[in-house]
Formats: structure tokens, C-alpha cells, sequence
């Protein structure tokens, strides 16, 4: 059992910022169906162990609506192929896995020992599943502002993966008119250590104001500004 395991659920819902109405919830999305296998005769019937693959079937559908809202709110002029392809780049398991990473999520794994034994919390469909297990708990125990916060947060981070290109752009489009490049410049930081919120100015070679922008982390703060920016540019 990992220090994780041992410390669990407290340690993952301050990670979160929620405490879990019904706790219960939690564990089962972070219940692999390896540790079922391995542990219901333990328990003589007494505790009833569920893994978590039905709350993956609900966490996918929250999180394709969420994402889905996002994009078509954030992107009014892209069209319907546009806006799956870009939810394509974002919902995916390479994605999900390496948000679930940022979380720890492999360290509080409920894994049986052979799973655990084979590299289980480092596996990228696992974590990507248990991911969307997470998302259905914190939307059954009502924590749907906690959930809106973390697919906002893996919308921006790789969107600011996947769009590098408005920095790029508004780069060479100052080099068009003979200028130096842009200068990004943090203006304010909010939120816990966790959950930041980076605000960001961009600014010209004279210091005009072009855009401003907020985000998760600094890097996806300064795409939008950069957004912001073109979005105006004459």
C-alpha cells in the first residue's frame, strides 16, 4: 500500500479542495476492478466492493458535454468539423492521463497486486479512466463547480499545448510591421497552489497594450492574450 493509499481520502481531497459528501463515491472510482477481483473473498460479504467502470461510462459523457460547451462558447466562428477536431486534441486518453498524472491519481489507485506489480498506476489507460471515474463521482456528490474547475483547467492546458500558434502569429505579424517581438507580462496571480489563476498582459516594443488573457497556467494565460490581441488586430 502506498502513503497515498494510507492517508486516503483526505490526502486526494485537499489535492481536490472538496471533501466528499459520500466518500464512498470516491473510493470506488479509484477502485480498479483487479483489487475486486483479488479482495472479495475477504470480505464475507460484508462490504460490497465495486470497481469503478460504470462511473467511467458516466465521467466520459460529463466530459465531452463540458468540453463540448466550452469549445462552442470559446469559438463561435469555428464550424462543427473544426470544433470535433479540436475536442479530439483534448479529450483523448494521452490527455487525460497526464492531467490524472498532475493529480496523482496512480498514487491513490486502488490496484491488485498483480496489476500494481506490472506498472498499473503508470498506465495510460488507467489513468485516463480513472480520471473520468473521478469526474462522475464529483458530479454525483453534487461538486459540480469542482468539476466544471478541473475540465476548465485540462481544457486550458491543452489548448495552450495544441494552439501555440497565437503567440506565433502575433509574433510575426509585429515582425510584418518591423517591430521586436511582444512582451508578456504577469500582471496578477490568484488561487491556491493547486488551482491558480495567472493573469497576463501583452504588451509592444513602446509598451501599447495589445491583449490580455487568463488561464491555469502561466503558458495558457499568455496564448489568450495573445488571442486577445489578434482578435482586435487592424
Amino acid at each position: 500500500m502506498t502513503v497515498a493509499e494510507q492517508q486516503f481520502p483526505s490526502a486526494l481531497e485537499e489535492v481536490l479542495g472538496y471533501a466528499f459528501a459520500e466518500p464512498e463515491l470516491l473510493l470506488q472510482a479509484l477502485t480498479h476492478k483487479s483489487y475486486v477481483n483479488e479482495n472479495r473473498h475477504k470480505h464475507n460479504g460484508a462490504e460490497v466492493l465495486l470497481d469503478n467502470e460504470r462511473m467511467e461510462f458516466l465521467g466520459d459523457a460529463v466530459l465531452e458535454l463540458r468540453v463540448s460547451e466550452r469549445l462552442y462558447a470559446r469559438f463561435p466562428h469555428k464550424l462543427e468539423g473544426e470544433l470535433s477536431q479540436l475536442r479530439s486534441q483534448i479529450v483523448n486518453t494521452q490527455a487525460l492521463a497526464r492531467f490524472a498524472e498532475r493529480l496523482g491519481l496512480g498514487e491513490f489507485l486502488r490496484l491488485g497486486r498483480g496489476e500494481a506489480n506490472q506498472g498499473g498506476r503508470q498506465r495510460v489507460s488507467l489513468l485516463a479512466d480513472t480520471f473520468e471515474a473521478l469526474l462522475a463521482a464529483l458530479y454525483l456528490d453534487g461538486a459540480v463547480q469542482v468539476v466544471q474547475n478541473l475540465i476548465e483547467e485540462l481544457l486550458e492546458s491543452e489548448l495552450a499545448a495544441n494552439c501555440s500558434d497565437y503567440k506565433t502569429r502575433l509574433q510575426e505579424r509585429l515582425q510584418e510591421q518591423g517591430g521586436p517581438p511582444p512582451v508578456y507580462e504577469l500582471t496578477d496571480r490568484h488561487g491556491a497552489d493547486h488551482q491558480p489563476l495567472f493573469f497576463i498582459e501583452v504588451r509592444d516594443a513602446a509598451g501599447h497594450r495589445l491583449g490580455a488573457g487568463r488561464g491555469s497556467s502561466r503558458k495558457a494565460a499568455e496564448q489568450k492574450a495573445a488571442a486577445d490581441a489578434l482578435k482586435d488586430w487592424k
